[in-house]
């Protein structure tokens, strides 16, 4: 890496706190004991979260369920309430119901979000949806699925939790308001390797560890693998965020998507 490349690498790592050290003991105990204390602390009695079957969100479940289980355990009310988020039938939905064994949420509630995100497409169809219309629709299903939880969260005196982490947020690979709107991120700072590593500690099989991420939100292109948009590999992204080298090309492209897309990492622009 040159030096340019190796300031900015300082830079990004610092903005997303991805520590040096990774002691998966001690992330496990952080994690459960962030989200504990934030229902203490705000009176909320629930963590909603979308589950579906990858690792990101079969790992955020569980810490969320091991948190309200330590709260009820200190006698205060917490409900951890998975929620299916599906478009019609999913594809790969026995890897779900594996994350949800995984997880053993207190509550699992099942919203199709086909119907809403169809009339919603049909509704604004006749303004032209352009030449990416599959992939616009996307970023629909992913808004509905937050606003679903939102109100599971808003009728049960809940809060939202996001799946979000370093190597999703240096890359701005997740949709803004969608499954980048939530309350809290209790994998923030970890890079997908560490997801994993979490994960592996907390007891998740390597069919759910070990699954290919794919955001698999365009209906006529499914399953496609994450690594195949972003252009580079979640190692390269791990290794960059990790403070190791990694090759010029790599380099390049995770600085120009980091800075492409800081406004998805960023609070509205507000007249100052």
């Amino acid at each position: 890496m040159n030096p340019e490349s190796r300031y900015l690498q300082e830079l990004i790592i610092a903005e997303l706190g991805v520590p040096a050290a990774f002691d998966v003991d001690t992330e496990v105990e952080q994690r459960v004991e962030f989200l504990a204390d934030r229902l203490r602390r705000t009176g909320a009695t629930a963590y909603v979260l979308g589950i579906s079957g990858g690792v990101d969100s079969a790992t955020a479940g569980r810490l969320c369920q091991l948190a309200v289980e330590r709260v009820r355990s200190e006698g205060g009310q917490a409900t951890f309430i998975a929620m299916r988020l599906p478009y019609g039938v999913q594809a790969d939905e026995a890897d779900a119901q594996r994350a949800l064994e995984f997880i053993k949420p207190d509550e699992t509630l099942v919203v199709d979000v086909k119907p809403a995100t169809d009339a919603m497409v049909e509704a604004v169809r006749h303004s032209g949806l352009g030449d990416r219309e599959d992939f616009h629709v996307g970023n629909i299903k992913a808004r509905q699925r937050m606003v679903a939880q939102y109100l599971v969260a808003g009728a049960r005196g809940g809060l939202v939790v996001g799946t979000d982490h370093a190597a999703e947020a240096v890359m701005g690979f997740f949709t803004k308001y969608g499954d980048g709107a939530c309350d809290l991120t209790p994998l923030s700072g970890l890079s997908k390797r560490r997801v994993r590593a979490v994960g592996e500690w907390l007891g998740a099989s390597p069919e759910i560890t070990g699954k290919v991420p794919t955001a698999d939100l365009e209906t006529n292109n499914p399953g496609v693998p994450d690594e195949a948009v972003l252009g580079v590999t979640y190692d390269e992204i791990d290794d960059f965020l990790e403070g190791h080298d990694v090759n010029e090309k790599a380099a390049t492209t995770i600085i120009a998507t980091h800075r492409r897309t800081a406004h998805k990492r960023a609070v509205p622009l507000a007249l100052s």
